[in-house]
């Protein structure tokens, strides 16, 4: 990371510091996520590595808003989508965070990869909200580090997965977007640190009561995440986490609907309302793409209910354009 990186900024479109064949791949990447767009970018990370290899090694960082930088290496498959200025990055969670930016909340963020959501709600657009960032893998780590300390640290990184108690596991994968420890002992990869939710109220990370949105994006380990979370899915919680469109089971709302308190909430593209998740069928029509996940939010709390439900009159999806 000594090289000057690429600088790109998603508010005016300017890019600076590229060569004039660095211009020409990004020109490409940017075509490829209009395009794919269409077919929520299937195709497109693999289409984008192939590009990479094309790239001399280098950063880019994304300047997502006057005081937020994303660095990441310049060409990556996940991430060179934010060069479509009219991507959005998990939309409906954007306008959950930007509604809560007037909330004392800490954002929780499991499975953090470099940071992206980490970023964003520690600076000023999201109400400079508290963070804690949480990835296991060494190789992804120390990209998570880096953009903590680029945006004067203002959020913390711990390198650890998260699970159902204290321990070690193995976490194994070869896409940076993708690695988990669901592969069990047998998986190969590295071993890794992990921690429950409940660890970090044990080990003074967090106090036992507060505000808290709780982002799991852990790659098959959210139900254990949620057991390892008794005590702080008791608070003023919300859990976000992905429900994967490969799996037909509806695995992780199943947990939720049938052993928990907790209600789960989902966005529906057919009323582009946040709706109460009460049957499963339910997402036999909104998983419409199997290569992708769809955010589930989980609360016992009266009060993010109401917050959730809240976004329907259509006051913070008009704040997304400010």
């Amino acid at each position: 990371m000594t090289q000057q990186p690429i600088i790109f900024d998603r508010i005016t479109g300017e890019m600076t510091g590229a060569t004039p064949w660095e211009r020409s791949i990004g020109f490409a990447l940017l075509a490829g996520s209009k395009v794919g767009a269409y077919i929520s970018h299937r195709g497109y990370n693999s289409a984008a590595n192939l590009l990479k290899k094309l790239l001399p090694e280098r950063d880019i960082n994304i300047m997502l808003n006057p005081d937020a930088t994303f660095s990441f290496p310049y060409g990556d498959g996940y991430w060179s989508k934010l060069l479509n200025r009219t991507f959005k990055y998990e939309d409906e969670l954007e306008l959950f965070l930007l509604d809560s930016k007037d909330v004392d909340y800490t954002l929780i963020d499991c499975g953090a990869n470099y940071g992206y959501w980490s970023v964003m709600v520690s600076s000023q657009r999201f109400g400079s909200r508290r963070s804690i960032a949480m990835e296991p893998s060494s190789r992804n780590f120390p990209r998570l580090a880096h953009n903590a300390k680029i945006n004067g640290g203002r959020f913390e990184a711990i390198n650890a997965a998260i699970g159902s108690a204290r321990g070690t596991a193995r976490l194994s994968g070869t896409k940076h977007e993708a690695f988990s420890i669901a592969g069990g002992a047998n998986a190969g990869g590295e071993e890794v640190p992990v921690l429950a939710l409940d660890n970090l109220i044990d080990d003074g990370k967090i106090p036992a009561q507060g505000k808290y949105i709780i982002k799991l994006d852990v790659e098959g380990v959210e139900i254990d995440a949620m057991k390892g979370g008794k005590r702080i899915l008791e608070t003023d919680s919300v859990v976000v986490c992905e429900e994967h469109g490969n799996d037909p089971t509806h695995s992780v709302s199943r947990y939720i609907l049938e052993q928990t308190p907790m209600k789960a909430i989902i966005h529906d593209p057919a009323t582009d309302r946040f709706e109460e998740l009460t049957k499963l069928s339910t997402l036999d029509r909104i998983k419409v793409a199997s290569h992708v996940g769809y955010n589930v939010f989980a609360t016992s709390s009266a009060f993010w209910e109401q917050r959730i439900y809240s976004m329907n009159s259509g006051n913070a999806r008009r704040a997304m354009t400010r």
